[in-house]
């Protein structure tokens, strides 16, 4: 994968060791928090496992978010190399899918969480 040079990233867009929230000194994992964190990131993150999307396509998916927020986000993550635009649309990157993969068994977790949740209150 191309790595975007540094001098094109957005200033605000979260990059392992620039400061970000929680971490002055960017620790790669505060970095992805804050990157996954922004509203909508981990929503179009969560949709384009059924992509690739069109940009019209990606914001009905993600509840029409607005087309500026996810325009900011979708640069964003493609700036960090979780997501990709081609032909087909947008799509994840082989980093984006692995980073999927792990937040896969959250979404199961979440499931069995908000069961228990609704049980406990009935």
């Amino acid at each position: 994968m191309k790595k975007p040079p540094i001098r094109e990233l957005a200033d605000s867009t979260p990059i392992p060791g620039r400061p970000v929230r929680g971490s002055q000194t960017g620790q790669p994992i505060m970095a992805l928090f804050d990157l996954l964190g922004r509203a909508w990131a981990m929503g179009i993150v969560w949709q384009l496992d059924d992509g690739p999307f069109t940009f019209r396509q990606l914001q009905s998916a993600c509840e029409n978010v607005s087309p500026s927020l996810l325009n900011r986000r979708l640069k964003e993550l493609r700036t960090t190399g979780l997501v990709d635009h081609d032909t087909t649309g947008y799509h994840l990157t082989a980093m984006g899918m692995e980073l999927l993969e792990l937040i896969r068994p959250l979404g199961a977790w979440s499931d069995d969480w908000a069961d228990r949740l609704l049980s406990d209150q009935s």
